[in-house]
């Protein structure tokens, strides 16, 4: 089974709990106005990889896996469902804590990729129809499809959001959202990432058009305030 992947971290440290092995596969379908990664979105200039080799690779560093384990990331894991469903199914074999990271936005084959992930990070865009549209280019149908399968195997979730200046940066849209996880029974921690510009260099050596270019860093001590009226 080959899959196609952009880089690999042997020592993640914020894709999921402990010390982690992290795949960044390549391919996307959303092309959200944040992204930092635009160089995931195709197979161009992806390495191809066998899953007997990458299982081989992430058994060579298991012993810095402090309460850790292996993160698929991308890109949008979900999009190699086969190569993703193998590479689980190896690290199950050999008891290593597995976690994807996604945006939700896959080829389907959820339930068979879920039956070997013991946590799914999930990337919430936007919480309507209307605003995930503007963001990712997308509509949400595929998104609520994978949810909607997290929540029938009741799969442990961890849900991040990006906060935007002038977007999503408001108490009354903060609230909209502790209403909306108030739905989904199975999460297990919740965060919030200030909006950054590490990736914007990236944009014009690709010849891609930035389209948050006049939208500036989100505060940190702002975005704190927001996670804590968030959690009360």
């Amino acid at each position: 089974m080959i899959g196609y992947i952009n880089s690999l971290e042997t020592m993640g440290l914020v894709d999921g709990p402990g010390i982690r092995f992290v795949v960044f596969l390549s391919g996307c379908k959303l092309r959200c106005s944040f992204c930092h990664n635009p160089e995931t979105w195709t197979n161009k200039d992806s390495i191809e990889i066998t899953s007997e080799d990458l299982i081989k690779k992430i058994l060579k560093y298991r012993h810095y896996y402090i309460n850790g384990g292996v993160t698929f990331s991308g890109g949008e894991p979900l999009l190699q469902d086969e190569f993703l469903i193998d590479i689980l199914k190896k690290c199950k074999m050999v008891n290593i804590h597995t976690a994807i990271d996604t945006s939700g936005v896959g080829n389907g084959n959820y339930e068979q990729i879920l039956k070997y992930t013991d946590l799914v990070i999930l990337d919430i865009k936007a919480i309507d129809k209307e605003n995930y549209q503007k963001i990712t280019g997308n509509d949400m149908t595929e998104f609520n499809k994978f949810l909607d399968t997290c929540i029938k195997f009741n799969k442990k979730l961890w849900i991040r959001q990006v906060i935007i200046p002038g977007i999503n940066d408001t108490e009354e849209y903060i609230l909209k959202l502790k209403e909306y996880i108030k739905n989904i029974k199975n999460v297990e921690k919740i965060e919030l990432l200030p909006y950054h510009l590490y990736g914007v260099d990236k944009y014009s050596k690709l010849g891609i058009d930035y389209k948050l270019k006049d939208v500036l860093a989100m505060d940190t001590q702002k975005c704190n305030e927001l996670y804590d009226l968030l959690m009360k």
